[in-house]
C-alpha cells in the first residue's frame, strides 16, 4: 500500500469527495487525484494539509491502521536511498507521541 492509496481509503471511509478535500486543504483536485493514483509523491507539508483535511494525524497517512505499525512505501524500495530506509525503520519503531514530535520538528524545519 502506498501513501496515495492510504489517503484515498481514509477519504472514502469518511465519505468525503476529492472536492471536499480540495475545499478544506486548498490543494487542487487534479493534484489530489495524482497523489491518490500514485503518480505524485506529496511533500511532508502537503501530507500535513491532507491530514488536517481528513481529520487524522500525519503519521496515519504513512502507516497502516491494523496490526503492527508497518511503514507504507512512498517509492519502490530499490529507488529509496539507504538513509530513507533507515529513517522509515526508526519511524516504524517509534510510539505515537514521538512520531508527532518528529513530524512537528520536521514541519518547523521545513518552514525556515
Amino acid at each position: 500500500m502506498d501513501v496515495g492509496k492510504q489517503i484515498r481509503a481514509i477519504r472514502e471511509g469518511k465519505g468525503l469527495s476529492q472536492g471536499d478535500i480540495e475545499k478544506s486543504s486548498g490543494l487542487l483536485r487534479s493534484y489530489i487525484s495524482r497523489v491518490e493514483g500514485g503518480y505524485t509523491a506529496p511533500s511532508l507539508s502537503t501530507l500535513e494539509r491532507f491530514a488536517k483535511a481528513l481529520g487524522v494525524e500525519t503519521y496515519q497517512l504513512l502507516f497502516r491502521d491494523k496490526g503492527p505499525a508497518m511503514p507504507l512505501r512512498i517509492q519502490p524500495k530499490t529507488t529509496q536511498p539507504k538513509s530513507v530506509r533507515r529513517l522509515l525503520r526508526f519511524f516504524d519503531r517509534m510510539g505515537a507521541t514521538n512520531r508527532k514530535l518528529l513530524l512537528a520538528l520536521a514541519a518547523k524545519l521545513s518552514k525556515e
